[in-house]
């Protein structure tokens, strides 16, 4: 299954809570949003417990997964 960050313009890296790298697994739910963030796919060779998957941020507590648009408006 292919992971996805978000990239940080200044730093050129991917950017990290808690210095865990933030991810998920659609491209476009992330690119949605986080718009105006370059998101792209991770290395493989990264492990899965140095990731957090962005559902488990807890500034986006409020957001269920899959996402729905129309809760957006």
């Amino acid at each position: 299954m292919k992971r996805y960050g978000l990239f940080g313009k200044n730093s050129q890296d991917f950017l990290t809570y808690g210095g865990r790298i933030l991810v998920h697994d659609n491209r476009a739910e992330m690119e949605f949003l986080f718009p105006g963030c370059p998101v792209r796919e991770l290395p493989q060779d990264i492990p899965p417990d140095q990731t957090l998957p962005i559902e488990h941020h807890p500034d986006l507590s409020s957001v269920s997964f899959p996402l729905r648009r129309e809760d957006f408006r």
